[in-house]
């Protein structure tokens, strides 16, 4: 099994910039994706970043350029780096594992708020 810890999150104003990080520990050598998901109140959650272990990514709708993910697979740790805050980026974000035979795994989230 694998177990998840994610660290960031927290106020700022738009413009700003949060980093997430999402330390992963048990099983490592069956993750095949790692990246995160958003849920902002009253929507469903959605995609924000994924890597695969080949190094492979996939954004949300228009996140590309504001925010990088990125993969230490030696920390078995990814990262979220997101610039250019806007308050439509206020949600919870999660962090999110997906194994070699398919299964998710999700992490506690964190929230950002994005407001002046």
């Amino acid at each position: 099994q694998v177990q998840l810890v994610e660290f960031g999150g927290g106020s700022v104003q738009p413009g700003e910039s949060l980093r997430l990080s999402c330390a992963a520990s048990g099983s490592i050598s069956s993750i095949y994706e790692m990246g995160w998901y958003r849920q902002a109140p009253g929507k469903q959650r959605e995609l924000v970043a994924t890597m695969t272990s080949g190094g492979r990514t996939n954004f949300g709708d228009n996140l590309k350029g504001r925010f990088t993910i990125s993969r230490d697979n030696a920390k078995n740790t990814v990262y979220l780096q997101m610039n250019s805050l806007k308050p439509e980026d206020t949600a919870v974000y999660y962090c999110n594992v997906r194994l070699f035979n398919g299964i998710n795994i999700w992490g506690q989230g964190a929230q950002v708020t994005v407001s002046s």
